[in-house]
């Protein structure tokens, strides 16, 4: 199989995961999102981004994968094989939203990261139940315009993981960031309070050593500004990769 994957700059290895992509796609038509991230990451760091998961037909340039393959130790092993073929033995890795869940999936499964950036997603009291909601609901209404039947097999994949022991092993220099306001509304009167969550459990990541901070006055979709984002996250990074 195919994962289209692409390296930009020089320095420690970072891989930028999910929603940032190395193609075009509806969540980042014109590629800016990308650029803004590059532009700013690119002068300290070596950047892998990836196509994946292949978010539908002529979205990217990755091969499908099966829905019903798409479970967290596919994804972690899809990943970790791109890193082999961009030549990254030890690297960091910065998701958001979907992509802070992998991280959080990857940085349990192997000791190659060294660092961790999840945005979006509260590593400790996370929604896996309602996220398995809400793919399901989404996966059943044809208007979406991306693949979701795939999110419904991995969301499916981490019920009954155990979040606490698992968060409370992983050795990397770790950071966890939101959107002060990140709160969003579903159909069925499902609620994901991100921002909310983080709080309530900022006190005890920290105790794990976790670098915990929100940006104030902002949503789920800060991620799409990197000049408030980036700049965050490297004083971060810049100590920690």
């Amino acid at each position: 199989m195919t994962i289209h994957h692409e390296t930009h700059g020089q320095g420690a290895p970072l891989l930028l995961g999910f929603p940032l992509m190395a193609s075009a796609w509806p969540g980042d038509p014109e590629l800016a999102v990308l650029k803004g991230y590059l532009d700013r990451l690119t002068d300290r760091y070596r950047v892998l981004v990836v196509d994946y998961p292949q978010l539908g037909p002529g979205i990217g340039k990755s091969d499908p994968i099966p829905a019903s393959e798409l479970t967290a130790d596919r994804v972690c092993a899809d990943l970790l094989a791109v890193a082999d073929a961009a030549g990254f033995d030890r690297f960091a890795f910065w998701g958001f939203s979907w992509g802070g869940v992998v991280g959080l999936q990857l940085a349990c499964r192997t000791d190659r990261l060294t660092a961790l950036v999840c945005g979006g997603w509260p590593p400790l009291g996370a929604p896996y139940g309602d996220m398995l909601r809400i793919t399901r609901k989404m996966a059943a209404a044809p208007e979406v315009p991306v693949r979701v039947d795939q999110f419904v097999t991995f969301y499916e994949s981490v019920q009954g993981w155990p979040e606490a022991e698992a968060v409370e092993r992983i050795a990397c220099p770790r950071m966890a960031f939101t959107g002060s306001e990140d709160e969003m509304d579903y159909p069925g009167e499902i609620k994901l309070r991100i921002a909310a969550t983080l709080r309530e459990r900022r006190r005890e990541l920290e105790q794990l050593g976790w670098h915990v901070t929100e940006i104030p006055g902002r949503d789920h979709g800060v991620f799409t500004d990197p000049a408030t984002v980036v700049p965050t996250v490297r004083e971060f990074l810049d100590r920690a990769a």
